[in-house]
């Protein structure tokens, strides 16, 4: 009788431990899934910036119509996009077209000094820091749930309910990720 109890008590425990394994991975899986909310969230902000932007350099870049309609290409890839690998890919692209565009703003003093491009790149630079900090967030969250969905005992039932990896937010345009070069000569 006593034998019977045991292996009960252990049954019982074992389910405890799965269910508590099962919530822990629904728990990280929605905490990943809020974290991606947060990255489209400024991306939508991003997004929306932009063609105010467009509109406020238009009257003064009339040379570089180049970099505006890459902008917009890029945009409406950024914003058409479905994975999270898409979603990077083409927000690498529209990154680098937006850097072009404030190397260009250089070259026109004028618009340098208009207040309403001057209101919206810092909209747009403090937007760039937030999406900055939501993909570091939500690539910690995808770390944590990747890893939990690997390590033993929860690999079991993470198999058994099928949980599958996540994949992370990853720069993909290499001039992003070079170590920026300054010279004070």
């Amino acid at each position: 009788m006593a034998g019977v109890i045991i292996v009960l008590i252990i049954i019982v425990a074992l389910i405890f431990l799965a269910i508590s394994i099962y919530n822990a991975l629904i728990r990280l899986r929605n905490q990943v899934k809020n974290a991606w909310a947060q990255i489209d969230v400024q991306l939508k902000r991003r997004h929306d910036l932009i063609p105010n932007l467009i509109e406020t350099v238009k009257g003064y870049m009339t040379h570089e119509r180049e970099i505006m309609e890459n902008i917009t290409k890029y945009r409406s890839q950024a914003m058409g996009a479905n994975t999270v690998g898409e979603k990077a890919q083409a927000e690498g692209l529209l990154s680098g077209a937006l850097g072009q565009l404030r190397v260009q703003v250089e070259n026109y003093p004028d618009l340098k000094a208009n207040q309403n491009f001057l209101a919206l790149q810092e909209e747009l630079t403090s937007t760039e820091n937030k999406i900055s900090f939501a993909r570091q967030s939500y690539n910690d969250q995808v770390l944590f749930f990747n890893n939990k969905i690997q390590m033993f005992p929860s690999n079991i039932i993470a198999g058994m309910f099928g949980f599958k990896e996540e994949e992370f937010f990853q720069i993909e345009d290499q001039k992003e990720k070079e170590v920026p070069k300054v010279n004070f000569l």
